[in-house]
């Protein structure tokens, strides 16, 4: 007999099949830059986060698998949470070299960027505190908003305008007023104008600034500090949110702060407290390539200069982008158009998928290429042909 929830949801994959936005696990093996089919196709893989192509590097993995040699506890598993017996020497090692990066701020790790924005706010924030958020921002960020006991608003998309409305309309009568927001966005690929947000903190006294660098760590700023430390604006964000998960080429988020905010988050934190740490083995990657992230500034430029290109040539024949950074979207409308779009392309040899609701809304599916420091100029070229070939 079938459970009455099996046919509910039964109906609604259905229901999702025939409106072309079903999606499934696939089936590639992910290599070094290149994805390959079960068929033995090779593609070009624009499709992961791996900016500077630092977990596709074969002669730094090696470098770092020989460092191992000189760690003398358990590699691959901390076995338990950062508060029982998790919290292994790779962790305050860790710790340490990101505070020393920041300026000796504070640094905690979580284990992935989602544990950490939907576990920050929800601890700091109370019925005292007003949150401001982007419109447009993570996932992970709006079910944090949703779990803390925070008044919540919503300002307009990058329109620091309305923010500052929202501001003189409603600071004064809360305790806290956090603003959270992206310095690059993980599907448009625009940046905030974290100038402005800046100086509104500067005129509050109760304002603080929540920004999740996720997408800007390791790609912009002369040591890899991301697009804050750019804009020389370090001092000025409260908390900011680092991920290891993408330029860095590993696993796991971490918060630059206060080192009161810290604590308090090692004793409020649910995501923190009640999660199994990280594998040592993780935590050491992670903190051998910050270790080297200042001395990749020719990734960075490289990087740079592809996606300038890209976005240039998309502009020449005609498709728009919102794009300032190296996350560049196609735009397609409908999920069956971009699910379209995405086959072509990886026809022609680039790994692309369809991005659909409920990631973007309604009539803005696209696809959404992410480039990396490993792609030459000939094959941003390929993709600018295949692209306008196939629009």
């Amino acid at each position: 007999m079938t459970r009455p929830l099996y046919e509910i949801l039964g109906k609604r994959l259905e229901e999702l099949r025939a409106t072309d936005n079903l999606r499934t696990l696939p089936e590639a093996r992910f290599g070094y830059g290149e994805v390959t089919l079960p068929s033995g196709e090779t593609m070009i893989n624009l499709s992961s986060n791996d900016y500077l192509a630092i977990a596709s590097d074969r002669k730094l993995e090696a470098e770092f698998i020989a460092s191992l040699a000189d760690y003398d506890e358990p590699l691959m598993s901390a076995a338990s949470s950062r508060l029982l017996t998790g919290e292994s020497t790779a962790y305050r090692m860790l710790e340490e070299t990101l505070s020393g990066l920041y300026g000796g701020r504070a640094a905690i790790v979580f284990s992935s960027g989602y544990h950490l924005n939907s576990g920050v706010l929800p601890a700091i924030c109370d019925r005292d505190t007003l949150i401001l958020s982007d419109k447009l921002v993570h996932a992970s960020i709006i079910d944090g908003i949703r779990l803390s006991e925070a008044t919540h608003k919503r300002f307009r998309h990058n329109d620091c305008d309305h923010l500052e409305k929202l501001l003189a309309e409603y600071a004064g009568a809360f305790g806290s007023v956090v603003i959270v927001t992206e310095s690059v966005f993980s599907m448009d690929g625009d940046r905030a104008d974290l100038v402005r947000l800046a100086e509104l903190r500067r005129r509050y006294p109760n304002v603080l600034l929540y920004i999740d660098e996720a997408h800007g760590v390791g790609v912009y700023g002369h040591g890899g500090l991301g697009v804050v430390e750019e804009l020389g604006l370090l001092g000025d964000i409260d908390m900011l949110v680092g991920t290891m998960g993408k330029a860095f080429g590993s696993a796991g988020a971490y918060l630059i702060c206060d080192d009161t905010v810290k604590q308090y988050l090692v004793n409020r934190a649910r995501p923190f407290i009640f999660t199994t740490g990280l594998p040592p083995v993780t935590l050491l990657w992670s903190r051998f390539v910050a270790e080297r992230l200042g001395g990749m500034t020719d990734r960075r430029e490289r990087l740079a200069a592809v996606s300038a290109r890209l976005r240039d040539g998309l502009a020449a024949i005609g498709c728009a982008t919102p794009s300032q950074s190296h996350i560049v979207p196609v735009m397609a409308g409908s999920c069956a158009r971009s699910v379209e779009l995405a086959a072509k392309l990886r026809r022609s040899g680039f790994y692309l998928l369809p991005i659909r609701p409920p990631t973007v809304p309604e009539g803005m599916a696209r696809i959404r290429i992410s480039l990396t420091a490993a792609v030459t100029e000939s094959q941003c070229d390929r993709l600018l042909e295949a692209i306008e070939d196939n629009l």
